[in-house]
């Protein structure tokens, strides 16, 4: 049965919408129209009715990856699609089907009190889990697409809705299909395989020096959660998008090459003949941590997150960005890439 057939009526247009409360930079922005998507069965008519405009349009979730100019124009997608479930469950692993617009944070927490460990590495990632494959967010030797087993979306090209199996999003690091093919997918549903057989993940530094035995996936959780907050600034208090440059993979030979000018470089393993530096300490070296430009600056704490000290815009942080990129380029020779979507 198409689904559309038994579509509600359109979601609500609410016009020159302010989302200041939705992108976690807290800048002032307007959408000129803007749309709650509740229910799956809502995205085909509603697309149709943009596509006969040709309007431009965006999905934003929980808006805490995206870089948001003061005007939004065309339509913008809220997503709201909520609830989560374990559909299936046999001796090897556990699927869950969870909503894009679940908050990413609250379904770690869910899992882990549905005795479902695996993800608690991923904690207090901030976004939604609609978002989160499409960046194939990750941290502390854990990616989601890892947990991935499927992904459901309404596909603009083909008007249609479609599954993606794992292998479909050609997931790499902090990178995807999706990603690649921007404004055609709108995931609606994520489906998640949590393997039965868990084992504790902390072989990165930070983790590690934690425990002296073998820990828990809610110790490891708590861990996470103390770390992040001690490095992370909290975006209800001071705006930002948490890292904003992607950690450069270069080949072993520059990594040499660094390493001989630079001792105290700071990187970690990757696929065979690479090497991935740490983005923060190369923006360090470079003397930002913790500087201001106006109202936009370099957090005091890890000079991977850029910050919005109250009044900043997105123009200000992509100067910003800019003079990090070239001040890495020239001191490194090493290439940025920013991390949020820039609209």
């Amino acid at each position: 049965m198409n689904r559309a057939q038994n579509a509600p009526s359109l979601p609500k247009l609410s016009p020159n919408l302010g989302l200041k409360s939705r992108n976690t930079f807290g800048f002032e922005v307007c959408a000129e129209q803007a749309y709650e998507i509740t229910d799956a069965a809502q995205i085909p008519e509603l697309m149709q009715a943009i596509a006969a405009q040709n309007l431009p349009w965006r999905v934003l979730g929980g808006g805490s990856n995206v870089v948001l100019p003061s005007t939004l124009p065309g339509a913008t997608l809220l997503m709201n699609i909520t609830a989560q479930e374990i559909v299936s469950a046999d001796e090897k692993e556990t699927r869950i089907a969870v909503g894009a617009g679940v908050n990413w944070h609250e379904f770690v927490i869910w899992s882990l009190q549905h005795d479902l460990p695996g993800l608690e590495n991923l904690a207090l990632i901030p976004g939604t889990v609609g978002a989160a494959p499409i960046q194939n967010i990750g941290a502390y030797g854990v990616e989601i697409a890892q947990y991935v087993n499927s992904i459901e979306a309404f596909d603009t090209q083909s008007q249609t809705f479609v599954t993606l199996a794992n292998a479909d999003c050609q997931f790499a690091y902090r990178d995807s299909y999706f990603k690649h093919h921007p404004n055609r997918f709108i995931v609606t549903k994520v489906i998640f395989s949590i393997p039965k057989a868990w084992q504790a993940r902390t072989h990165y530094a930070d983790l590690a020096k934690h425990f002296s035995t073998g820990p828990s996936a809610q110790a490891i959780f708590d861990a996470v959660c103390a770390i992040r907050s001690q490095k992370l600034p909290n975006p209800k208090v001071i705006g930002n998008a948490g890292s904003f440059f992607q950690n450069p993979i270069v080949p072993n030979e520059q990594y040499e090459t660094l390493l001989s000018k630079h001792p105290g470089l700071v990187s970690y393993p990757d696929a065979p003949g690479t090497r991935k530096l740490a983005a923060g300490w190369l923006i360090d070296q470079c003397g930002f941590k913790g500087q201001r430009m106006g109202e936009v600056g370099v957090y005091e704490n890890q000079a991977l997150v850029l910050v919005n000290h109250g009044g900043g815009t997105a123009q200000d942080i992509l100067g910003l960005a800019k003079c990090i990129q070239d001040k890495v380029r020239n001191d490194f020779g090493v290439s940025l890439q920013i991390e949020p979507n820039v609209y």
